[in-house]
This record gives C-alpha cells, structure tokens and sequence, in this order.
C-alpha cells in the first residue's frame, strides 16, 4: 500500500512525531507534490526540490514558528509552506488572491521574514537575535538558511561581518548547490569549491577567521545526518554555520540534469519531466532577447561595447554576448552595487557599457547610481529588464518604480520604448554619441515581430512622437503600455476615438517641451498612461511641467496607484490597475461624456 504521510502533516508539530523511516517516506512526498503542482501551476521548481530533507529536518528539529526562520532566498521555500498549513492551498501558489510565491510575513506566523531578493536573512536573522537577547528570550534559535550565491552578495557579507563579532544565539544554514539562477561565479565560489574537495579545514576557513563555528561541508541529502547535526547545533550557543551541499532539482532527473531551465521550466511533464512546448502566438521575441542579440551584434562592430549583469545572464539574455566575448562580458553575481560602480569604472576609461539588471534589483543599487555614476556624469547605459508589473512573482519583483527614482537624478535619461524596435534603435543611438548616464526601461513581455535585416534608425535624444491625431483630448502614454492604448483606441467607436489624440513619450527624462506646449495649448484635457507609480512618475512630470507653464487644463494621471501590487497574472494585474484594454476601452467611453459636463 502506498504511504501518505504528508496528507496527515498540518504544522510542524505533525513532523516531529514522525519516526525517522517516515521522515524519509515524507520527502519523498513532499517531493512529489510540488512536482505535481509546479508541473500544471508554475513556478520555481529546482530550489525547493534541492532542499527537501533540510526544510523536514529543521521544522522537525527546531520550534517553529517561536525558533525563528527565514529562507534566502524565497525560491527554497515551497516545502516550508507546504509543512507549515498552506498544504491544502499551495496550488494556488503565484496566482491572484492564491498565496505568495515568496515568504511573506503576513501570509503565516511561520514565515519570520519577507525574502523575494536575496542576501538579506543574515542581517534580517542577527536583528531577531539581538532583540531576543535583549528581551531575554534566551530559550529562542534564530535560523538563516542562505544559498551560495546569496552569500557573496554585499549585504550578506556585511551580515556575516557584523556576525562574527555578535554575542548572540544563532544558525546560518549554507545550502551550497554551485548555481543561484544561473551558475554561481567568483572566487568565492571556487573557495567553496576547496572546501567541498577537503581541501580546507574547519579551523581555517573563512567562517572560523571570522570567529563564526564552522560545520561541515555535509551531505545536505542525508536526512538521519541532518538531523543530528542540526540537533547538536540547536542546544550550542554562539554564532555557528552549518555548510551543507546539495543538489538543485533533486528528485527530479531533468531538473537536475538542466538546473538553469527547470528553475522556474513553465509547465512540464511530471513523469518524463519534458517542458510543454510554447504555443505559436509567443514566437515573437522576448524584449529580453533583443536587448540580448542587439548587443551582440553591436559588439560584433564595436570593440568598446561591455556587458554588465548580476547574477542574470540568461534571465537578461546577456549570455549570448558572454558566449562570444567572455572577455568583455561579465556576470559578476548577486552584486548589484559593484556591477553599478563596475560599470562607472570600464566608463571612465571610454568602454561604451551596458548594465544590465532587473528593474527591482536596481533599487539595491541607488547609491552607486546616483554617487559613482550620475554625479560624474558617467555614460553608462543601464538596461532595466522586467520594467512595470511582472506578474506571479509579486510585489518584490515588480518593476514599478523605477520612473520615479531615476527621474530625480540629475544628469540621467530616462527612455522607454513603445516596442523591440524602438529597443534596438535606442541601443545602436546610445553607442554613438552618449555624453551622459541613460536608464532603459523595458517589460518582460513578447511584443512585435522583428525584421533583424532592417537597418538601425537613430533616436533624436528628448523627442515625443505623435502616433494618433485628435481632437479633444491628448493621451500621453510611454513605454509598452502604450500598446494598451493603440489598442483601446482601436476597439472603442469612431465618434469616441476621433476625440483622442495619442502620443508616445519615450523619454520620461528629458522631456519634449515643445511638444508638451503644443499640446497644452491645443487641446482641452490631458491623460498620461504609465506603468509605474503614479506618484513621481511620468504623469508626475507632466503635472510639474503644467504648474510650472501655469497651464490650467485637466489632467488625469493612470498608472500604479499607492500601494504594493500583489501577485497574479500580468493580465490580470494590468486589469486591477485599470491599465488592461477593456480597462482602458471602458475608461475611454466615459471620458468624453466627463469632459462635455466639466466645460459646460
């Protein structure tokens, strides 16, 4: 009869009343019901199937949720959730209204810390531990479970700096399986390497130097192994760190055989583990593609041209430059600040430098871009992947706020094109005469058809381009949302249309003056489309313009509202923000009986 120990696991307390051959029938099941789900759901497979025995062994070894424990990063902790009571809702892992794909601390008492970037559980993990102490709490563990390509990262290394001279209970778990998303990289990556080899030893190593206990390396597989360890460690005060190694996709012979694609493969198989072919519709090139083929084939012309990315080189595309030009292209890992200052460094010595780093992640660098880059005025080009909602990934993940950071920096463009061709335009423009920092924003979407044969079209720097003619109304819109509004403008009547004007502003910064005075004084209202926060965003800019030119017209402001967008679909989301077409369509058809009212 086939086991089904996990149908009878609710919390943790349920795990710990386990004998050690059911622990070991558990992961087997635990296993197995994230493939089935992950199979038919989506989402991040690999990591959580690497760490099974390590998230069974903890919540049967420690006292959860009063033992404190957070996942760096998220990715791992599927099993975590399932153990801990949202089991019979896990498969609405991602989707809207469902449950985080991340740890979320208002989602369970168990999850002790928000963690959708990485590298922040050993600081986030010594600041519940020093407050435990303080409290005298003395009875309480404190738990960071952190991946070798988050532990190179800045902040965790300032973490593990300020660790070492802690006087504080406390367990950093490094669950070592040599890849993050992609490969891990650096020397520290080779360092872990000597030690997996025995070619270090615990009392100099690394860790032991920063007077942090080392244990290990151990087989992050063998259960009963864990457990004994992990139980030793529970009752020994101090800060100590237990290296284990693992195997990303474990269980699974495809996902272990191809850890980079079956991070996160889309919907699969689950018994041959083969990845659902992509519709047809999607053979449209992602604009990550041609950001990543148009570099190349600049580089191929331009012996200045570097790239730039941390830790994203296939989530960025910049692999195919690094397949080419190793030398002159670089994922130098979960490093965000150094890719920035990196990046400043190649440019003061004439390289022509593409940085490449998701939207969200380069909020962990405003520093950088604001001291090493922006006031030396430096011409880096940053490319900002996954701009504006991205969907399942949630609100750690959403891209939605990098027009109001950026615009506020002096000396930096900011442009966001309306399709892949404007893409690849504005990165053949920026390699020509660049005198200044540029931000380049862009969706993680398919969009147009590409015809790579046609030749490149420079982009004037600061110009507006009028796409519709109208009569009444004018809607500024920039970046791919405007898509949404060709189309919404496509689908209402003639009578309704016939009304709007439509322009696409793809520099947010600098701004095209003369077109905004023509049309502030050609037309009675004004509606700005952005998917970004409304507040300090593109509509923002247009607002300042008015008030500064004592322009008196309406203006409606549609983008992001005040808040963190949740996770879901990015239709679905774009729907929510009033951003989708039917949201738009709708919007539309009221506007101009709004506006007849208000100039009555």
């Amino acid at each position: 009869m086939k086991s089904n120990i996990l149908a009878r696991i609710h919390t943790p307390e349920d795990v710990k009343a386990l004998s050690l051959a059911e622990l070991a029938l558990l992961a087997k099941e635990l296993r197995e019901f994230i493939i089935d789900v992950i199979s038919v759901k989506e989402g991040h497979l690999g990591s959580s199937l690497g760490a099974t025995e390590l998230t069974i062994a903890l919540h049967y070894v420690f006292n959860t949720p009063d033992d404190l424990l957070v996942w760096d990063v998220g990715h791992q902790a599927y099993g975590h959730k399932i153990l801990t009571g949202r089991k019979d809702v896990f498969h609405t892992n991602r989707q809207k209204d469902g449950i985080s794909g991340f740890p979320k601390m208002s989602e369970s008492v168990y999850d002790a810390f928000g963690t959708g970037h990485s590298s922040t559980s050993i600081s986030a993990v010594l600041g519940m531990a020093i407050a435990s102490k303080l409290k005298g709490e003395h009875h309480k563990n404190h738990i960071a479970v952190i991946g070798d390509a988050s532990i190179v990262s800045g902040m965790a290394l300032e973490g593990l700096n300020h660790l070492g001279v802690s006087d504080v209970n406390m367990l950093v778990v490094l669950n070592d399986n040599a890849i993050g998303i992609d490969p891990s990289v650096g020397a520290f990556k080779n360092y872990l390497t000597t030690i997996r080899n025995g070619s270090t030893t615990s009392q100099s190593n690394i860790f032991s130097s920063l007077n942090i206990n080392y244990y290990g390396p151990i087989d992050g597989h063998d259960l009963p192994k864990l457990i004994d360890v992990l139980s030793e460690l529970k009752d020994k005060k101090g800060v100590n760190l237990l290296h284990i190694i693992t195997t990303k996709g474990k269980g699974l012979k495809q996902a272990e055989e191809n850890q980079v694609v079956y991070h996160a493969p889309g919907k699969f198989d689950k018994i041959t583990g083969e990845i659902h072919p992509v519709l047809q519709k999607a053979l449209t090139p992602k604009f990550q593609d041609v950001f990543g083929l148009t570099v190349l084939e600049l580089a191929r012309q331009n012996p200045k041209i570097m790239g730039i990315t941390p830790a994203m080189p296939t989530g960025s595309s910049l692999k195919y430059m690094m397949e080419k030009f190793p030398e002159r292209a670089f994922d130098v890992g979960i490093a965000e600040q150094h890719a920035v200052t990196l990046s400043a460094g190649l440019a003061t010595q004439g390289m022509i430098v593409y940085c490449n780093i998701y939207s969200t992640f380069m909020q962990r660098a405003y520093d950088q871009i604001i001291h090493d880059v922006a006031l030396q005025n430096l011409p880096v080009i940053f490319c900002l992947d996954r701009a504006g909602l991205v969907g399942e990934d949630g609100a750690t993940h959403h891209g939605v706020f990098d027009l109001a950071y950026l615009r506020c920096i002096p000396n930096m463009m900011v442009f966001s094109p309306l399709d892949e061709i404007e893409l690849r335009n504005i990165l053949f423009t920026v390699q020509t005469d660049l005198h200044s920092p540029i931000a380049i924003r862009y969706p993680r979407r398919r969009g147009v058809h590409i015809n790579w044969q046609k030749d490149f079209q420079k982009i004037p720097y600061g110009k507006a381009i009028e796409l519709k003619e109208g009569k009444t109304i004018a809607i500024l819109s920039t970046g791919f949302i405007g898509q949404n509004v060709i189309e919404a403008l496509q689908s209402v009547a003639n009578t309704v249309s016939d009304n709007f004007a439509h322009y696409h502003f793809g520099f947010v910064k600098p701004l095209d003056e003369a077109c905004l005075h023509h049309i502030f004084q050609q037309y009675k209202s004004v509606i700005t489309v952005e998917e970004g926060t409304v507040k300090g965003g593109f509509g923002s800019a247009i607002l300042e313009f008015a008030s500064e030119n004592k322009y008196q017209i309406p203006i409606d402001v549609l983008g992001i509202k005040d808040e963190f967008i949740s996770h879901g679909t990015i239709e679905e989301l774009l729907q929510e923000c009033g951003l989708s077409v039917n949201a738009l369509v709708e919007y539309l058809q009221k506007k101009i009986p709004q506006l007849v009212r208000n100039l009555k």
